[in-house]
């Protein structure tokens, strides 16, 4: 019990308290490593029974880190060069994020946007903030980027110099440096609901993102109203989100999404995707965000089981989809419509012709092959596939399923 309030108290305030300390002292190291020893301390003092939880275990991270970065500079001999701004009467901004009365989804917005900077390398601005706001380790960073884990520290590494050198403020920026950063917003947020996404359960540790990514999107709709991209990306999550109460069968098993059953989709959030993809529409033609979002509205369309799923037309859009973002994540699930449209071994060929040491560590990809060469009778290769797959720690969900497909290739 007292575990679990530190995983969700990690969960649900971890950016926003690791992004008031970067505000505060201007180092995002020192943030960093600040939170890590609240945290270190929160699991030695809350973890004894005998003594009673905090009233607001937010609060007591945030303040706990505070002192930890305080003797961090004491230990540099450099706090009187950094040393805070006195606090206001009226509560500070670090306060305010600080606080359970802030609106998280706002200020992790606003957030986003402050690390998005344009001085920071495209490469790095997205995963930057994935880091310090959504708290991802560098490992699933890196793999949603498909870059190794040194690449990725690297990358963070500058970013971090960068800010530093630079003398970047931490300040909100004003509407008319939005734009600039819009795409590395977009990426961010992509990224951190695709995490809670991947886990059918909802029980990973970013399992919260999905709703959170809700909430900001919206926000982010109402603040740009007239950009495609950020009411695709708002239509996108919501038709995806829709169809999370058919996404586990009664055993917790995974259930894949041309086996969904429609009935149990939301209907409310389906009609607002439709919304939000309608206002798209007629703001745009065929971008990939764009294209991304027809697909799900494609998916979303089906009434019923008995109604075939949409392989032709997901298909033709992927076909199209992948000339404007020919990337191996898109190649991947292009491949899963190839296979049902026009065969088994063109799709293995297509995974096949993918770089596998760059996929090496892309879960889909090889869950993706083994399905295919299972249908092929290449058990062995097959077997080798999930176990491939099995061994990237996959949610609970997709863990029984991938090991039920398994079983029965085995004959289990």
């Amino acid at each position: 019990m007292r575990a679990g309030v530190l995983d969700e108290t990690f969960r649900a305030a971890g950016g926003r308290i690791r992004a008031a300390l970067a505000a505060r002292y201007r180092d995002l190291d020192l943030a960093e490593e600040a939170f890590a020893d609240s945290c270190l301390k929160a699991v030695k003092a809350w973890g004894d029974e005998g003594q009673d939880l905090p009233r607001d275990p937010a609060a007591w991270l945030y303040r706990v880190a505070e002192r930890a970065a305080l003797d961090r500079l004491r230990r540099r001999r450099i706090r009187a060069d950094n040393r805070p701004n006195e606090p206001e009467p009226a509560p500070t901004a670090e306060d305010r994020l600080a606080s359970d009365d802030a609106i998280i989804p706002d200020e992790r917005l606003k957030l986003i946007f402050v690390c998005c900077h344009p001085a920071v390398g495209p490469d790095s601005r997205a995963a930057l903030t994935l880091k310090l706001v959504c708290g991802l380790t560098t490992e699933e960073i890196a793999r949603a980027f498909l870059v190794s884990e040194t690449t990725l520290a690297q990358r963070l590494v500058r970013a971090k110099r960068k800010i530093a050198e630079a003398g970047i403020s931490f300040e909100v920026p004003g509407p008319e440096h939005w734009a600039e950063r819009l795409a590395a917003v977009l990426s961010t947020l992509e990224v951190a609901y695709a995490k809670a996404h991947e886990d059918a359960a909802g029980s990973s540790r970013h399992a919260g993102f999905a709703r959170e990514m809700l909430e900001v999107t919206a926000l982010l709709c109402e603040m740009l109203p007239r950009e495609a991209e950020v009411l695709a990306l708002a239509a996108t999550i919501r038709f995806a989100e829709a169809r999370r109460p058919a996404r586990m069968d009664a055993e917790g098993v995974m259930v894949p999404l041309a086996e969904q059953d429609p009935a149990l989709w939301s209907k409310p959030l389906i009609e607002e995707a439709r919304r939000y993809c309608a206002r798209a529409l007629g703001l745009s033609g065929p971008g990939s965000r764009i294209l991304q979002m027809m697909i799900h509205a494609l998916w979303c369309g089906r009434k019923t089981l008995a109604d075939p799923p949409p392989w032709k037309a997901v298909l033709a859009a992927y076909d199209i989809l992948v000339e404007l973002r020919d990337d191996p994540i898109v190649r991947i699930n292009r491949a899963v419509a190839l296979a049902e449209v026009k065969g088994v071994n063109d799709a293995l060929a297509e995974l096949d012709a993918l770089d596998g040491t760059t996929l090496a560590e892309f879960l889909p990809f090889h869950a993706a092959r083994a399905d295919l060469l299972a249908r092929l009778g290449r058990d062995r290769e097959a077997n080798t596939a999930y176990d491939r797959a099995l061994a990237l720690s996959p949610g609970e969900a997709e863990r029984l399923f991938l090991l039920q497909k398994q079983r029965l290739l085995l004959g289990g």
